[in-house]
């Protein structure tokens, strides 16, 4: 059964999924436009090196199709993708180790915080003015960058808490820990930043 474009954009995900698994190709490329902006706001809040975030989001986005088919639960999808996710973000982190710490010379380029494919696109913000827009992304960019500043074990739970709204016992899965150490992280890494931001809020 085929759709319209805009019968695509308002499926639920379950039925998408059940689609694509069935090779309909729209409907992949339905589920990775939802998918792409989520994945790349994790991987900017999870790395400092924003070189890595665009081609650790394709990637992720390719794992997601190739291995679509062998998700036998379509209501596990999320667990399933943040999973895909974060091992292609510690398998970067561990590659990363391995290398020697570089300079770039050259001015380092922001995206405005609109988590897109192209940094050149602009997508302008109506919901506030334009000195609101300004304080709001500044702010914005202070936290990322304050999340990026915690610890490994305290910036994964925290962005897979605040970011994704994963459960303490999906962010356990996930990180291979158990449900008590992963609300012990999450309440530290709450009250680092807290205490990093508290001149600034």
């Amino acid at each position: 059964m085929t759709f319209t474009k805009m019968q695509y954009k308002n499926l639920r995900y379950y039925d998408l999924i059940l689609q694509a698994q069935n090779n309909d190709t729209k409907a992949l490329e339905e589920l990775i436009k939802r998918e792409q902006k989520n994945i790349f706001a994790i991987y900017t809040y999870l790395n400092k090196n924003n070189d890595n975030v665009y081609d650790l989001t394709q990637e992720a986005l390719l794992k997601m199709a190739k291995n679509l088919p062998s998700l036998k639960n379509p209501k596990l999808f999320k667990s399933w993708l943040n999973h895909i996710v974060m091992n292609l973000f510690y398998d970067n982190l561990r590659k990363s180790n391995k290398i020697p710490p570089m300079v770039y010379l050259d001015e380092e380029i922001k995206n405005d915080n609109k988590y897109i494919s192209n940094p050149q696109i602009y997508i302008p913000d109506k919901k506030c003015k334009p000195m609101e827009k300004c304080l709001s992304n500044e702010l914005e960019n202070l936290i990322k960058l304050k999340i990026q500043q915690l610890p490994e074990n305290f910036k994964v739970v925290i962005v897979l808490r605040e970011l994704q709204g994963l459960s303490y016992d999906e962010i356990a899965k996930i990180t291979k820990t158990n449900v008590g150490t992963v609300k012990s992280r999450i309440s530290r890494a709450r009250i680092k930043l807290k205490e990093s931001l508290k001149n600034y809020v």
